[in-house]
């Protein structure tokens, strides 16, 4: 079941049931654990620990079984037994309802392999398929760079490159993607995908507590503990709330055969005060109000379904009032896999005596600069430096030797080069910078210098469309040419932002300007920010909140966006491709790298905290309609607890709505709806045809 939950002071419910279901000893919402049953409950409820389950703690269970008995007392002990089986009727409903919407901590654990077959492979040399000597590692051992091998039907124990071999893999329990997906040579693969066929090996890229599966885990059991402000409140509320009931049935039971002449125990003529206030605490129970929040917990378990992780109810919250949604371009709007597209000399080369700012005549220079850029961008992330690097792979270049690098992030970066063969051969160390245009005219030393490298980038051949790097060696520049394509689909996700959910849409990027708004007038962003740094974006994200007023979602994914997701509202990132630091900071995970998944967690969030706002009013009024009537006599107590268990029964149908997909209107839900209801018409007619033709074949 794994190792044992620490619980935080203050919640000490964290133990019991999966968050926004109800604890059936206490009556109060509380989070799921591991136990997941009632009895589990029992043996670890102590006293000290849990001061809500105190001795002397009225609770639903109490209040019921004193009806019962109270009942059987006055003559009536069918209606007693009557009263206990639609309770414990209604509770394994409840139940039942719960675990529908709710996603538990152990599907996911079931996708734990508890070893790895990490293969024996001695230094220096590579496995391979004619030696597979190996040893069962448990799968917290098993260290970053280790060799695996993954057979049929096995579960791929950490996030790992796959070595050699191809393979049929399934990630469906991590993204929601059913269909299976071919594995090669090169593939990232996270941790928990299984193998369907073939056999790999694959070299782990992260140990097990850093890998994907175990991540999820650790969010998944976090955002169960994280309660949203209304959870909290009504927590809080429902305390003071059963105090009240138990007080007001007191007197009802006390004060109303003075006020109202109604006898003390009931009589074939007139229900007694004691029935009447029996029937009060049932029926003002606050069951349906303490599983009102269970919409949150659905909403949670639909996204994770998806592929969508939340780091609590509290985020759908936050989504919910978000006005403004602001997009990293590169990696985000854009696949981030730039294409190199050309070298361009345009400052500082010299054919013999003559100095070209168009071209360059020496054909080893073009060579020369790739490989300075390809040394200086080596093991990079950055989309940039790795279309650079892809590039140059396979290409005869000079061999570059670099002695030192500086890095200044969101602008570029510099180098000492010792030398580069052949090419420069003085002995003399050489000075190398690569970055935006900005960046390398900061070195200039004089502005004369600097207008000329600017003028002749305006000047370029390529035009201004293109992503662009600028090279610097020994003051020669070369501009280098990339291609960065929008994702498929940015453009609709883009215009159900604006015209569905009605937001302000913003793009804030480090790029130039020609670059941002070329991917901008693509995607339909007609508000953009260029040339950002790292803190340049954090201030745009803290004025805009400031000045337009509501919540700001930041969708992001490198970690020059890490200040700006922090500091939005809610921070949503691509998971697949963000950096260690921005999956810490983020509010929202989209593991299936996958961008629609915004709209749905926006619409998620208002249709969730619309749900619970519903779910609120529905527990009111059925305790309204439930009480009222018990006081005043109307209403056996069998009755009452029917229409106290149907109010609860209709707040976890209400919640379980939440597992469908959302919709921005009322009026689409109905069109939804329409749709659905014709086409199971239809398909009822077609069949009908197709049987009356069958028998009218045979006769």
């Amino acid at each position: 079941m794994g190792r044992p939950r620490e619980f935080p002071e203050g919640e000490p419910a964290a133990v019991l049931l999966l968050h926004g279901s109800v604890c059936r000893c206490c009556c109060l919402s509380l989070p799921y654990s591991e136990a997941g049953t009632e009895e589990d409950c029992s043996e670890l409820i102590d006293a000290d620990r849990f001061p809500h389950r105190r001795a002397g703690k009225v609770n639903i269970h109490v209040l019921m079984a004193l009806a019962a008995f109270a009942s059987a007392f006055m003559g009536n002990p069918l209606e007693g037994g009557m009263l206990l089986a639609m309770f414990n009727l209604a509770h394994i409903a409840e139940e039942y309802f719960t675990s529908r919407s709710v996603i538990d901590v152990r599907e996911l654990k079931e996708n734990y392999p508890d070893f790895a077959l990490v293969l024996d492979v001695d230094d220096n040399a590579l496995p391979n398929f004619s030696d597979l000597a190996y040893g069962r590692v448990p799968v917290h051992d098993v260290q970053v760079g280790s060799f695996i091998l993954v057979g049929a039907g096995e579960s791929v124990p950490v996030d790992c490159e796959v070595f050699q071999g191809s393979a049929t893999i399934t990630i469906e329990h991590l993204t929601g993607e059913v269909k299976p997906v071919e594995a090669k040579v090169g593939d990232r693969i996270p941790s928990g995908a299984r193998n369907l066929d073939g056999r790999i090996i694959v070299k782990a890229t992260k140990t097990w507590k850093e890998s994907t599966l175990s991540r999820i885990v650790q969010l998944t059991e976090e955002a169960q503990l994280n309660k949203p402000k209304l959870q909290r409140w009504l927590d809080e509320f429902g305390e003071y709330y059963s105090k009240v009931v138990v007080v007001l049935s007191v007197a009802v039971a006390v004060i109303g055969p003075f006020l109202f002449k109604w006898p003390f125990i009931s009589t074939s003529a007139c229900r007694g005060s004691v029935y009447r206030a029996l029937g009060l605490m049932v029926a003002a129970s606050p069951c349906a109000l303490a599983v009102a929040p269970l919409a949150y917990a659905t909403a949670i378990s639909s996204c994770a379904r998806k592929g969508i992780l939340l780091k609590g109810g509290h985020v759908l919250d936050a989504l919910a009032s978000c006005r403004t949604i602001a997009f990293d371009k590169t990696g985000t709007l854009t696949t981030g896999g730039l294409m190199f597209k050309a070298l361009e000399p345009i400052y500082g080369h010299k054919t013999g005596e003559n100095e070209s700012k168009i071209a360059c005549c020496d054909p080893t220079c073009e060579k020369e600069a790739l490989a300075v850029a390809a040394a200086m961008e080596k093991g990079t992330t950055h989309p940039i430096g790795r279309a650079v690097v892809d590039h140059c792979e396979g290409k005869d270049l000079p061999r570059v030797s670099v002695e030192s690098f500086e890095y200044f992030p969101g602008r570029g970066l510099t180098a000492t080069l010792n030398s580069i063969e052949p090419g420069i051969r003085t002995g003399k160390p050489l000075k190398a910078s690569l970055g935006s245009i900005e960046f390398i005219t900061s070195f200039c030393k004089s502005e004369d210098e600097s207008r000329k490298i600017i003028e002749a980038v305006s000047a370029s051949s390529y035009g201004r469309d293109l992503v662009h790097a600028a090279l610097s060696v020994n003051k020669k520049i070369t501009l280098i040419h990339l291609e960065d394509r929008p994702r498929l689909g940015v453009s609709d996700v883009i215009v159900e932002l604006i015209d569905q959910a009605k937001l302000r849409v913003i793009m804030l990027t480090g790029d130039h300007e020609s670059s941002a708004w070329r991917v901008a007038n693509a995607v339909g962003i007609k508000e953009v920010y260029c040339g950002l740094k790292p803190e340049d974006k954090l201030n745009h994200v803290k004025n805009i909140s400031r000045d337009t007023g509501g919540g700001l979602i930041m969708v992001g994914e490198g970690i020059n966006d890490a200040p700006a997701l922090a500091a939005a509202t809610v921070g949503i990132v691509l998971a697949q491709r963000a950096s260690a630091t921005a999956v810490a900071v983020a509010d929202v995970l989209l593991l299936g790298d996958n961008i629609s998944g915004v709209p749905f967690c926006i619409s998620k969030s208002r249709h969730t905290t619309s749900l619970v706002k519903q779910n609120v009013v529905l527990a009111l009024t059925s305790i309204f309609i439930a009480s009222l009537p018990s006081v005043l006599g109307f209403l056996p107590l069998w009755l009452t607890v029917l229409l106290h268990e149907g109010g609860t029964l209709l707040v976890c149908l209400n919640s379980i709505r939440a597992l469908n997909d959302p919709s921005w209107s009322l009026k689409q839900d109905f069109l939804h709806m329409l749709g659905k209801l014709k086409s199971r018409i239809d398909s009822w007619r077609e069949s009908n045809t197709n049987l009356s033709t069958i028998e009218a074949a045979h006769l």
